[in-house]
């Protein structure tokens, strides 16, 4: 496992800054940085170490090659995108693959879990990024092996994203501003960030726990809450840490995309995939869905296509079979909502607004389970199947002790939360610091009290 949380916040980030913003001078700065970036990682997985600089350099050669030999960048090109997938393939899906292999044939091939290095998925697809556009020629070679380094193994994303492409940060590896305001506007972000990670997330994990929702048999109104409570806490969870890379970059003078963009006010399935992973949609937009073609083929070959980078998308997740399950059945919602909702866009807003929700929480619970068993325990319980009734015991003080934290999270998925915290970062200032100052603080205090602090996309 990484810093602890108290630990990062603390004492590593404050160090990292120090020496950032002391030394003067790029080069300096992308030291510091790149020195501060390994140690993060190998502070809880001092083995994985070994490899990602492995990762590093293996790619930064084929660059190399790719620029020095330009008659083989296309056999130089799928070498290196093998190899990463290999390497992705093995640390991630080597116990699946062996264990699926035993049960279809009857073989007893020994297999040993391998603890997944943290944020595999996350720097494999960068690197991957940085090979394909060289290929193409949308970027130049990157000749100095720390800069490649950097742009790898940068801490601020480099477990939970955003997948940041090469092409994005290319200038700024080699020159970016870096300045006061800077560092105010990404402490903003990252207390924000923090705030929906420790105060919501965390709230919201610890509801869906005592909901049982997969656990056994569970009332359906209990279900329903604990099942809303959990695609609550995957997205603040998630988004919090991606606020939290936000602002981490503007405060080192790199900016990263915007990762989530209030995708629970979608009205379609397609709408909310354009606003939720932004960066995960777009790299399966630009390196695996235009690649086969897109949708400027024949209808078939474009169900095809869906069906291929959803069911990619779906094992990019976890190296369990639901996550397939989960990919291809928003294959099909989406293919669904293109060939036989035409018209779509007649129905009236609530009613498009209510379908993707209900689908999209569906869908969740598709994702939470890892076994056939839990599966049709969860779906059990959500359609009065387990013979637990519409309410149990508990369900009413489930409801009650949790209204407030319920309710602030759905007002902060709402969009005059973002005009809010906009309109003070723009005409409001000065109440950034006391505001800002608050969220911290409260923070820290259940950072310090409480235990419960998983994090759900430690796991991808």
């Amino acid at each position: 496992m990484v810093f602890s949380s108290t630990v990062f916040v603390f004492f590593f980030l404050p160090l990292c800054l120090l020496f950032y913003y002391i030394l003067p001078g790029r080069t300096a700065k992308n030291i510091v940085l790149f020195l501060f970036s390994l140690l993060f990682y190998a502070w809880g997985e001092p083995v994985y170490i070994l490899l990602m600089l492995l990762s590093i350099l293996m790619n930064w050669g084929f660059g190399l090659f790719m620029d020095r030999i330009p008659s083989w960048k296309s056999e130089i090109m799928v070498t290196a995108v093998v190899l990463n997938l290999l390497l992705l393939g093995f640390f991630k899906y080597y116990g699946l693959f062996v264990d699926t292999l035993n049960s279809l044939t009857g073989l007893r091939i020994p297999s040993h879990a391998l603890p997944l290095p943290i944020g595999i998925s996350f720097y494999t697809f960068q690197a991957l990024s940085y090979i394909i556009d060289l290929k193409r020629g949308k970027i130049g070679v990157q000749k100095n092996p720390m800069l490649f380094g950097l742009y790898i193994t940068m801490f601020p994303q480099l477990i939970a994203g955003p997948i940041v492409r090469y092409e994005d940060i290319e200038k700024e590896l080699k020159e970016r501003t870096v300045n006061f305001a800077g560092l105010g506007r990404g402490m903003v972000f990252f207390v924000i960030g923090l705030a929906k990670k420790v105060l919501l997330a965390n709230t919201l994990g610890a509801l869906f726990d005592a909901s049982g929702l997969s656990a056994g048999p569970s009332p359906v109104l209990s279900s329903w809450t604990g099942l809303i409570a959990y695609g609550l806490q995957i997205y603040f969870d998630f988004s919090g840490y991606s606020d939290m890379a936000i602002g981490l970059g503007e405060m080192l003078g790199f900016h990263f995309m915007e990762n989530f963009r209030l995708p629970y006010i979608s009205k379609s399935v397609t709408e909310f995939w354009r606003r939720w992973h932004i960066s995960l949609g777009t790299w399966f937009r630009e390196y695996v869905y235009i690649p086969l073609g897109g949708n400027r083929v024949k209808p078939l070959r474009h169900v095809l296509n869906i069906l291929i980078v959803w069911a990619l998308t779906g094992f990019w997740h976890g190296a369990s079979w639901n996550f397939l399950l989960w990919g291809l059945y928003y294959g099909l919602l989406l293919l669904f909502e293109k060939y036989v909702l035409m018209k779509w866009k007649k129905m009236p807003g609530f009613l498009q607004h209510l379908w993707t929700l209900l689908t999209v929480f569906l869908g969740w619970g598709l994702f939470l389970c890892t076994t056939k068993e839990e599966i049709l325990i969860v779906f059990r319980n959500l359609f009065g199947c387990a013979g637990a009734g519409i309410t149990g015991p508990g369900t009413g003080y489930l409801l009650l002790s949790n209204a407030a934290v319920l309710g602030i999270s759905v007002l902060c998925c709402l969009p005059f939360m973002r005009s809010m915290r906009d309109h003070l970062m723009e005409r409001r200032k000065k109440l950034l610091i006391p505001i800002g100052l608050f969220l911290f603080l409260l923070c820290t205090a259940f950072l310090v009290t409480e235990n419960y602090n998983p994090f759900l996309y430690f796991r991808f």
